[in-house]
């Protein structure tokens, strides 16, 4: 009796928090209007999107452009019919919203959806069809997904439930970490933690996530980048080939916008969904890292004319889609349909959509799959000042949020380095991957790439005055990880049952001698180190760092370059490798916080110092304006003074060639003295700068850093 009296004050004292969320006077009474399929009902909030619970009820708003008329179905849980079916009256219509309270709903005991009737003229796009079942495009928390794996069907019986957000975040401030600062680390969340390995209590969840927390401080990453996490169905595409269950297991094909994958959470939270999150996000914020979503707002589940009909189709699938002008679908994301993101109503549930996740998850940045997409008009052409973008860009809400495009799309525009920013946007930088990767595996001529996107891409963002707009990523989860990278010159998909036709072939990898796994030491140790020397160019590289989970313990996909359907160990991190490897983990951490250690190193702190400029190129016999198509050497020599510290140097030396070669140290003055900091060549790590003057030998394909002071 005592626990039901508690929970009678917990729904009380969440109402009135209700009451004061939406602004309602404290002595409203919402006399019920009419009564229908035996519910009392009245007109609701028109301005509350989705289902909301208030006292008294719940409020269920939604919206159609071409709708001639909307249903509210009702089902008790996991149930495939209604108990009640609810037509919202004509009086319940105010331009093109529907609004309804329903009275004396408990939202533990229900489930909903929609029915929409209108118009079927498919050569205009419009295609509404009464028979299906539609899931709300506000839906909080999506039903019958909850295990991973499940065979039930879905589709047709997508519903939603009601969430009580009463989450107590308490006083801790958001980390408000600056750009210059940050150091992304790219995870799945099922992956991180799936394999047995891993030793946490409940793997492949957020909570499974969390427990992992203190080893991501001890990496030293202080930004996460989660891939979607958005409401998908894995068994999207589900197929077995060669007896290997293949799944939809990357989650680039969002179901739900406003809902989180409640497979991914350790425990049933009806009705609470998303609880588990928000504590992962709250530890993450307590440890001073922020946690980045990766959204995928180019597409949807729906796919093409084939595709299923669950959600956007059947409330006005001419408006969400951009279509052609005999109503098929543009793909300019490669996954059957392309979202109208330009249109004003999706513009609008877009930004309510990334205001939502900031102020109820308390985000701290998104990545945009495909953002090129973003940009593209109703009739699918770039636009200059895409109006989604520039929102993005100006939104009160979102002004402290990190927005982090990638600035390509599957139908050819690429805009790396033209990205539509207003100085707010950064980007993936694919021409830093692919440069630094050619430059490392000897490839001649690509010395000048290399130098330029090691002090920040100049060539790419400064005459646009873009500062911070470049995430530096060598692998990431498109494509090999970095131990593959110096593991195979091919791809290896054949267990994606494509016939190895799926994935990039333009890989700029190097086996180092031998296809796929060896016994042979030395390439072996090869492998290491050219791993040691991609991520100490990471590091020493002005932009954002980004890499990906795993490559800091050598984790391998066996050659797979395209993991998006492997839900095993393929995709899975191997924590057994953590101890195999330790000595390239305590390289990481070496380099981490050689990074944070010098400022130098992340940003143009002044015009230089000791007579030299902020950043310039050095060839082995000193100072150059640029190197030409036969060298493999590059030094890149960093100069500013920092705050408390003084006037402070680093020097970056790289060797792509594969003999050694002797280097003259660029000059100090005499107060000032060379540190050797880091050097590739040596498996073991030291944490003792040593003093090196004049020159040094650098030894074949490797990477030594020098801390000037």
């Amino acid at each position: 009796m005592e626990t039901a009296k508690n929970a009678s004050r917990a729904q009380n004292s969440s109402d009135e928090l209700l009451v004061e969320k939406l602004s309602l006077p404290r002595t409203i009474h919402l006399a019920p209007l009419d009564y229908i399929d035996g519910f009392a009902v009245r007109p609701g909030f028109y301005e509350i999107n989705g289902a909301t619970a208030i006292p008294g009820g719940v409020n269920f708003t939604v919206y159609s452009h071409g709708a001639a008329s909307i249903e509210l179905l009702l089902f008790h849980r996991e149930a495939a019919e209604p108990f009640a079916v609810l037509p919202f009256p004509t009086r319940y219509r105010i331009g093109n919203v529907y609004s309804m309270i329903v009275f004396k709903l408990n939202i533990e005991e229900f489930e909903y959806a929609y029915r929409v009737d209108g118009p079927y003229e498919p050569e205009k796009g419009k295609i509404f069809d009464k028979s299906k079942y539609l899931l709300d495009p506000y839906a909080k928390a999506v039903t019958g997904q909850s295990e991973w794996g499940a065979t039930s069907p879905r589709g047709q019986h997508y519903k939603a439930r009601v969430v009580k957000d009463d989450f107590d975040w308490g006083d801790l401030a958001a980390p408000l970490i600056p750009m210059e600062d940050l150091i992304i680390y790219e995870l799945h969340v099922r992956g991180f933690t799936k394999d047995a390995s891993s030793g946490v209590k409940h793997p492949g969840t957020f909570a499974g996530l969390m427990e992992k927390l203190p080893y991501l401080k001890s990496l030293g990453v202080n930004a996460i980048e989660l891939m979607p996490i958005f409401e998908f169905d894995e068994m999207q595409d589900y197929r077995e080939v060669d007896g290997q269950k293949l799944y939809n297991y990357w989650g680039y094909s969002t179901v739900s916008f406003f809902a989180p994958n409640t497979s991914y959470a350790a425990d049933i939270e009806f009705n609470r969904e998303g609880t588990e999150l928000k504590k992962l996000i709250l530890a993450c914020h307590q440890q001073g890292m922020e946690v980045y979503l990766d959204v995928v707002f180019n597409h949807t589940a729906e796919g093409n004319e084939r595709g299923p009909f669950f959600s956007f189709k059947g409330f006005d699938n001419n408006i969400y889609y951009l279509l052609t002008p005999d109503g098929k679908y543009y793909n300019f994301s490669g996954c059957g349909n392309t979202l109208n993101c330009n249109h004003p109503i999706v513009h609008q549930m877009i930004m309510n959509c990334l205001r939502y996740w900031v102020t109820t998850y308390r985000v701290d940045g998104f990545r945009f799959d495909l953002a090129s997409i973003l940009g593209r008009n109703e009739d699918g052409s770039p636009m200059m000042k895409p109006p989604l973008l520039q929102a993005m860009a100006f939104d009160p809400i979102l002004g402290d949020v990190k927005l982090i495009a990638e600035a390509w799309d599957a139908g050819g525009l690429y805009q790396v380095g033209s990205f539509p920013s207003w100085n707010r946007w950064a980007e993936w930088n694919g021409r830093y991957r692919d440069d630094i990767r050619r430059y490392l595996k000897g490839d001649g001529g690509f010395a000048q790439a290399a130098a330029l996107r090691l002090i920040g891409s100049r060539d790419m963002y400064d005459a646009n005055g873009r500062k911070d707009a470049s995430v530096n990523f060598i692998t990431c989860h498109d494509g090999f990880t970095l131990w593959d990278l110096y593991s195979y010159n091919s791809k290896h998909n054949e267990r994606n049952g494509w016939n190895n036709t799926d994935g990039a072939n333009d890989n700029n990898s190097w086996n180092c001698g031998a296809e796929g796994a060896t016994d042979d030491e030395d390439i072996n140790a090869l492998r290491r180190r050219m791993c040691r020397n991609a991520f100490a160019l990471l590091m020493c590289s002005r932009g954002i760092p980004m890499f990906l989970a795993g490559d800091e313990f050598g984790n391998t996909q066996f050659g797979n370059n395209n993991a998006y359907c492997q839900d095993n160990i393929t995709s899975w991190l191997d924590w057994n490798l953590l101890h195999k490897n330790q000595e390239m983990f305590r390289f990481f951490q070496h380099m981490i916080r050689l990074r944070k250690e010098n400022r130098v190193l992340r940003t143009n702190l002044s015009d230089g110092c000791w007579g030299h400029p902020d950043a310039s190129f050095y060839g082995v016999n000193g100072p150059q304006d640029a190197f030409g198509g036969h060298e493999h050497y590059v030094g890149i020599l960093y100069t500013g003074g920092e705050r408390g510290v003084g006037p402070k140097a680093v020097y970056v030396a790289s060797n792509a060639w594969w003999e050694d070669l002797y280097v003259r140290l660029p000059e100090l003055p005499p107060s000032a003295c060379w540190y050797l900091a880091a050097d590739t060549w040596e498996e073991r790590v030291s944490d003792k700068l040593i003093p090196t003057t004049g020159g040094f030998i650098i030894r074949p394909r490797s990477v030594m850093v020098f801390v000037g002071e």
